[in-house]
């Protein structure tokens, strides 16, 4: 599937941001990652803790059509983040090992059907059988990596599961791809870019 990346007036941007954040400006660098992100490109965003991530593909989900696809690997972070979006009226959802297996199907059901603009989901479940063919299926327009120094044995917090990301580039290989951490020594960062995949 081709997307028609579409770059929107700073205007709307804003009021997105006002609308469903309360915030009235962008901090430095977010207009631009998102930016980038929404025209197509691959992006790597070292921010500090606290220094609006999150923000870099929670806007562009609300801008444009389609799932935005968020891989994390702190469940307990999964499930305040998809509370505070639902809270300001943002359909997400989550997947992993806390849902029973009625929450879970209750869930797919919701984005086969295209209920979702965020989905947020653990490394480990994003490899269990079917879920690659499903995202096939849910229109993704953006692919979010979370703590993405996880995927580089070089990191302070390297996580196998998080190796097996790259399938996700071959799988789905038009989507821009949006790798994000707070901390990153040169080494980490081309290890990322390698790993995932990430291009222009």
């Amino acid at each position: 599937r081709c997307y028609s990346f579409a770059p929107m007036e700073k205007e709307q941007l804003l009021n997105l941001l006002k609308e469903h954040f309360g915030y009235d400006s962008f901090r430095p660098l977010q207009l631009e990652i998102i930016n980038d992100v929404m025209a197509g490109k691959d992006v790597l965003v070292i921010l500090p803790t606290g220094g609006g991530k999150s923000l870099c593909f929670q806007v562009p989900a609300l801008a444009q059509d389609g799932l935005t696809l968020v891989v994390s690997p702190l469940i307990a972070l999964m499930k305040d983040q998809v509370d505070a979006l639902q809270a300001n009226g943002i359909a997400a959802t989550y997947l992993n090992s806390s849902l029973s297996a009625d929450d879970a199907r209750s869930r797919l059901r919701g984005l086969h059907q295209g209920q979702y603009r965020l989905l947020y989901v653990a490394p480990e479940r994003l490899m269990l059988a079917g879920m690659i063919e499903d995202l096939k299926k849910w229109n993704v327009s953006l692919l979010a990596v979370d703590e993405a120094h996880c995927v580089s044995e070089w990191g302070h917090d390297f996580r196998p599961e998080y190796r097996q990301l790259n399938r996700l580039r071959k799988d789905l290989p038009e989507v821009p791809m949006l790798a994000l951490t707070a901390t990153a020594t040169p080494r980490v960062r081309t290890d990322i870019i390698e790993r995932l995949g990430l291009r222009n």
